[in-house]
């Protein structure tokens, strides 16, 4: 059974470019364009990972990881940061609020894939 990938980006073209790749490497996923689109799609739904922008409107990445890490279901799940805020300062609140990785746009995606594949060990 292939592992499900939440992708959170209020960039269509984003979403198309992480669908395309990550449904190549045999996940399948889910796509969101904002926090509040995301929260609403996880309703109890077996996600093994999920990708999130930072600066979204409606709701902004951080916000959302803060309210994930919330639900019992996805306190676990990890979360990585996809994104052009690179400053340590935005770092270091995505990883207290409980990210694992921080990657930033530009990104080579087969990169981004690897650590997918890192971080959803069976």
């Amino acid at each position: 059974m292939a592992k499900t990938i939440m992708v959170v980006d209020d960039s269509a073209s984003m979403r198309q470019v992480l669908g395309i790749a990550l449904q190549g490497a045999g996940y399948d996923v889910i796509q969101s364009n904002d926090g509040v689109d995301a929260l609403a799609k996880l309703k109890g739904q077996k996600v093994n990972l999920i990708i999130s922008d930072v600066n979204m409107p409606n709701m902004d990445g951080i916000t959302f990881l803060k309210a994930v890490k919330q639900m019992p279901a996805y306190k676990f799940t990890p979360v990585i940061m996809l994104t052009t805020v690179s400053s340590e300062d935005s770092k270091t609140e995505g990883r207290a609020a409980g990210a694992r990785a921080w990657v930033c746009k530009p990104f080579v995606p087969q990169q981004l894939v690897d650590a997918v594949q890192r971080l959803c060990l069976p």
